[in-house]
């Protein structure tokens, strides 16, 4: 995985960047991969660029194997690892190299929010004038409603959300924001002293992201710190047959299960606090890998707003639908919880290059799983998971991997 943020490089520059990294890892020379399986979104809009994944495979030595695109917006790298898997449990592959990178910062915001709102339904949806922060905005208030919790209890949850995944993101090097809130606090009062400027007087962190000049409001009741940033990034993975894996590694990691479904518009979508397309793809990982929700150690969850991982996990079945802020409030989903969720920092902290989201969610879970996360590790976490969800549910993708034999 190579560092989120801001980059230099181009998506294939990160791309390779990160396959070196995971080939190396893994004891093998790019010679020995048979396939590459990649995740890339908006690389015509970004860079000009389509047909990356033949670049992408010449780049790092291999150019004549099969190479192939995928792309399930904010899904896209799961859904590859996902394929890639299915075709090496298939036999057909030994070794396959799976991943995704994205480019989105050489794209200004509002060009970037016009080629993200392409995600959802562009014929209905975005001339309408909906956004993802609309659409989560809207979930916000669904929610509220439906669970009757108060918005300004319901507000404070998910400030909770971003307080705790902003800790988490300061313990892992690669995040793009390795600072927590209160770190942002303190970095804005250091400045208005040095300026000479009226100096803020928040208690907390609460009562600075309540402060509607520090976290100004974005779509109601989404403020700047309950959303995920644009990120670039590249993450890879090598997937090879478990006879294979034998003969490479002391600590493997096994996909236990997967899960992939779809649904159609948001208009189409009886109840988004409950989305069904995400219910049925962790009822298959969870399945086929013979668990329970109970059973999982930890979650890289999609956490793209504060209020999208309060959410996420009731669907995952972590905790009972409408009690998923109360579980945050009791420290439940801290590392040292009930079920650490997003200990890399989750999309909110850690960044969100979204070709390669969901291959840096396994990146962070098969290094949990090793025991390799120093301050963020689960003590003693045998069975991890990944969610990934692109666009408004339309694509989600889950994968349940296990500590190996």
């Amino acid at each position: 995985m190579t560092k989120f943020g801001v980059s230099e490089n181009t998506n294939i520059e990160m791309f390779s960047e990160a396959a070196m990294e995971a080939i190396n890892e893994s004891n093998l020379k790019p010679k020995d991969i048979q396939a590459l399986f990649f995740g890339n979104v908006f690389g015509s809009h970004e860079e000009g660029q389509v047909n990356m994944a033949p670049f992408a495979a010449a780049d790092i030595g291999i150019p004549n194997i099969p190479t192939t695109r995928f792309e399930g917006a904010c899904a896209s790298g799961s859904v590859a690892v996902r394929d890639a898997f299915m075709w090496v449990a298939s036999g057909y592959y030994d070794i396959v190299l799976a991943g995704g990178t994205e480019r989105v910062l050489a794209m200004d915001t509002p060009a970037a929010t016009r080629a993200f709102a392409m995600c959802s339904n562009s014929y209905y949806e975005g001339p309408a004038g909906i956004t993802f922060p609309g659409v989560f905005a809207l979930l916000a208030h669904l929610y509220s409603h439906k669970y009757g919790i108060p918005l300004a209890k319901l507000k404070e949850q998910m400030a909770m959300v971003a307080i705790k995944n902003h800790r988490n993101g300061k313990l892992n090097p690669k995040a793009q924001f390795q600072a927590t809130i209160r770190d942002l606090m303190e970095a804005r009062i250091a400045r208005a002293t040095q300026k000479g400027q009226s100096v803020p007087t928040w208690a907390d962190e609460m009562e600075f992201l309540r402060d509607i000049k520090a976290n100004p409001l974005i779509a109601d009741p989404l403020q700047l710190y309950d959303c995920c940033p644009f990120t670039d990034g590249a993450a890879a993975v090598v997937l090879v047959s478990g006879d294979k894996a034998r003969t490479l590694t002391d600590k493997p990691v096994l996909i236990a299960g997967v899960g992939q479904c779809s649904v159609g518009s948001l208009s189409d979508q009886k109840d988004f606090t409950q989305m069904k397309s995400r219910i049925l793809s962790a009822k298959q990982a969870y399945a086929q890998a013979g668990i329970e929700p109970q059973d999982v150690d930890l979650c890289e969850l999609h956490d793209c707003f504060t209020i999208a991982e309060i959410v996420s996990m009731e669907c995952l079945g972590f905790f009972e639908f409408g009690h998923g802020g109360r579980a945050v409030e009791r420290g439940e989903t801290e590392i040292g919880g009930k079920i650490a969720i997003n200990p890399s920092g989750g999309l909110k902290a850690k960044g969100h290059p979204i070709g390669a989201t969901g291959a840096a969610q396994v990146y962070e879970v098969v290094k949990q799983l090793r025991s390799e996360c120093g301050k963020r590790q689960v003590d003693g976490a045998r069975i991890g998971m990944t969610d990934t969800l692109g666009g408004d549910a339309g694509t989600v993708c889950n994968i349940i991997l296990k500590r190996g034999w």
